[in-house]
């Protein structure tokens, strides 16, 4: 057993994604965001919002749309600034 093993993964909150996503002026795909998620915060890294926890990449990009936080389609969407709570 590896000494790091009980070692937990980092939780992030939501925010930070869709403070990535604001900065960099990107358009998304559902793909795109996880990927991205992943290459910026780790594969590893689980997420955390008000209502959530412990999602992987690909299950915060899902949250985040149940939410309302992005503009468009699954295939071509950006970060709704307008839409962010205010804590």
């Amino acid at each position: 057993m590896s000494q790091f093993s009980n070692l937990q993964k980092p939780d992030i909150h939501a925010h930070e994604i869709l403070d990535m996503m604001e900065s960099s002026g990107k358009t998304y795909s559902n793909e795109s965001l996880s990927k991205e998620i992943a290459e910026t915060f780790g594969e590893e890294s689980t997420f955390n919002t008000c209502s959530a926890q412990g999602m992987d990449c690909k299950v915060i990009v899902d949250h985040l749309w149940e939410k309302g936080k992005f503009s468009g389609t699954t295939e071509a969407f950006v970060y709704s600034p307008g839409s962010r709570c205010d804590h």
